[in-house]
């Protein structure tokens, strides 16, 4: 079943709090639930961390908890430590249902140095990636024991990030290890969203809708802008968005063909003040739904 849902980083950021603080809490989820209409939304930092008391938050305004960001350290400690440091995470999940694990590996990433230029990113050797896929591993294999999916979100400024980082993850891991598909962090990264999508559909069990502007990307490049001032800039928006560099339809026809059954989720961080999170996601959700049943995927 098809269900669609968003990402508070729309109404307030998490990489810089700043951004959104304006917004209460309460708008944020009666514009996202009642208002607009989405069936869920994803993990941000104005939740509670008690799992019964986020699933009561949300339901009160007809919004289930889809999934969160769960930052690994994988390349610096060990699977058991890793284990041990995911269990309140993992709780929350298990409590609301949740069927992934958003996971992205931070210990040497950048994404939230606002003053580093993204061309300063990590990056592994084939050596460190066979060796971080076998930990990624070996911590997901656990995360299934437990009934949750990990899904690897590929993401700018982190190991992951180019459609060879996301062919060397997915060549070095397997068969627990998933992927969660980025369009807007696919195509930031200097990848084709259709064609890689096409390449791995087989192991994506979670796809952010994410839409780039690519103007703003070029420059974002050109400039060597950190990954936080390329958010400030607008590098990112929603599908439908006329500015939008990313096409939507193929990718949904795509998730057809493979049978794809999960969440659908619009994450495009963007500066309120700028780029009214209710417009927006409104027109991202409608602009989905209408692509996703012309594709007959709904």
């Amino acid at each position: 079943m098809i269900r669609f849902g968003t990402n508070p980083i729309a109404w307030a950021n998490d990489y810089d709090p700043s951004i959104g603080a304006h917004i209460p809490t309460a708008l944020i989820l009666d514009e996202a639930g009642r208002q607009i209409g989405f069936d869920g939304i994803e993990n941000g930092h104005r939740w509670p961390d008690d799992p019964e008391a986020l699933r009561a938050l949300l339901a009160g305004y007809g919004l289930r908890f889809v999934s969160g960001w769960y930052s690994s350290e994988l390349l610096t400690r060990t699977v058991a430590d890793e284990i041990a440091a995911v269990q309140g995470h993992l709780a929350k999940l298990k409590h609301n249902g949740c069927k992934v694990c958003i996971v992205c590996e931070t210990s040497n990433a950048i994404h939230c140095e606002a003053e580093r230029p993204m061309r300063e990113r990590p990056m592994l050797s084939a050596a460190g990636m066979h060796a971080f896929g076998a930990r990624l591993e070996a911590f997901a294999a656990y995360l299934a024991g437990e009934g949750v999916t990990l899904v690897y979100h590929h993401h700018m400024g982190t190991i992951i990030e180019t459609p060879e980082d996301i062919d060397a993850l997915m060549a070095a891991t397997g068969p627990h290890v998933q992927l969660l598909f980025d369009a807007g962090h696919c195509a930031f990264g200097g990848g084709d969203p259709e064609a890689v999508l096409r390449r791995h559909i087989g192991r994506v069990r979670h796809f952010h809708a994410k839409n780039i502007r690519p103007d703003v990307v070029h420059r974002a490049r050109t400039e060597e802008m950190s990954f936080l001032q390329a958010v400030r800039a607008g590098a990112f928006t929603v599908p439908g968005d006329q500015e939008g560099g990313v096409d939507f339809a193929p990718l949904m026809r795509i998730l057809k063909a493979a049978g794809y059954d999960g969440w659908i989720v619009i994450e495009a961080e963007q500066d309120p003040r700028r780029c009214n999170p209710l417009m927006y996601q409104t027109l991202g959700l409608a602009t989905l739904k209408r692509l996703a049943r012309a594709s007959g995927l709904m």
